[in-house]
């Protein structure tokens, strides 16, 4: 008894008809089709079907025969399925975490010194905020992370990518943007929208700690920079946001640096310090080269 006899018997009960079984399901003469058949009766021993003018009607040795005959066909599938799997290379999952917005700068980089891996692993990418990332990378589900060093983190390591200044941002019609460049006096007065203390924690206490000595409180507090760039949009205030931000501005805003120094927040390569991947371990041995490759691309 070969599989394609099974097949075949399948195919025909489940047509309840040699005919259909032929043309629709196997693609072969009727004739051929009745021989199989046959002969797979031949070889169980007993008759598994009723032919008559209006189809094909199982006997009662047939139904009993066809529930097995489904399961190892499909069992035969599984086999046939592992085997080309355990043929293949061992893959790998490697998961990358990007504060939202940050793909744009790193994410080529990072995949220029995984290629050399890419045939044996598969990169996941995700993009979250930065508590969030730090809670997947506590957790196992994501391997490496761009993202803010969070103080509420336990277990994880930092390694300092960059310091990112902040930059204003606001309406092209909005009265500061005819400047080069904004004092930290032109700030207050001005509808400001900042972030959340929840959602962007390191990012909310460095803004902070720069407006509060000029008397600014947020009027707006945003949950993440699309909502923030949205809410400058529309309330025509201003913001300050990290350098990267202006690769996800539309056309109706526009951003200015600070003059003198500009307040900074940390970007960071987050990981879990149980973390033993092969592959993290390259990463991070390459970090200096990684900072090249983003650096040299940004001045392209």
């Amino acid at each position: 008894m070969e599989l394609r006899h099974l097949r075949y018997f399948i195919a025909v009960a489940e047509e309840g008809s040699l005919t259909l079984a032929a043309e629709k399901r196997l693609h072969t003469a009727q004739p051929s089709l009745s021989r199989q058949i046959r002969d797979l009766e031949y070889e169980v021993g007993v008759p598994l079907m009723i032919r008559s003018v209006h189809g094909i009607e199982l006997t009662a040795a047939g139904r009993a025969f066809l529930d097995h005959a489904r399961l190892a066909l499909t069992q035969a599938e599984a086999a046939t399925e592992a085997a080309r799997r355990a043929a293949q290379p061992p893959r790998t999952l490697f998961a990358i975490g990007f504060l939202t917005g940050y793909e744009m700068d790193w994410l080529p980089a990072v995949m220029e010194i995984l290629r050399a891996e890419l045939p044996s692993t598969e990169v996941g990418i995700h993009s979250l905020d930065s508590p969030d990332l730090a809670t997947a990378l506590i957790h196992g589900k994501i391997d490496l992370a761009f993202m803010r060093p969070e103080k509420q983190a336990p277990g994880l390591k930092f390694r300092l990518l960059r310091k990112d200044p902040l930059i204003v941002v606001m309406p092209r019609d909005h009265t500061l943007a005819a400047r080069s460049a904004i004092r930290p006096q032109d700030i207050p007065g001005q509808t400001f929208v900042g972030v959340s203390p929840i959602r962007a924690p390191t990012l909310w206490a460095v803004i902070s700690d720069y407006v509060k000595p000029l008397g600014v409180k947020p009027d707006h507090q945003a949950e993440n920079l699309a909502m923030a760039i949205s809410l400058v949009a529309s309330t025509g205030g201003i913001g300050l946001f990290p350098l990267y931000s202006q690769n996800l501005l539309p056309k109706t805003i526009v951003s200015r640096p600070i003059r003198g120094a500009p307040p900074t927040v940390d970007l960071v390569i987050g990981y879990n310090e149980t973390n033993t991947a092969p592959l993290l371990k390259s990463v991070l041995a390459k970090v200096d080269d990684l900072k090249l490759r983003v650096a040299k691309s940004s001045r392209q």
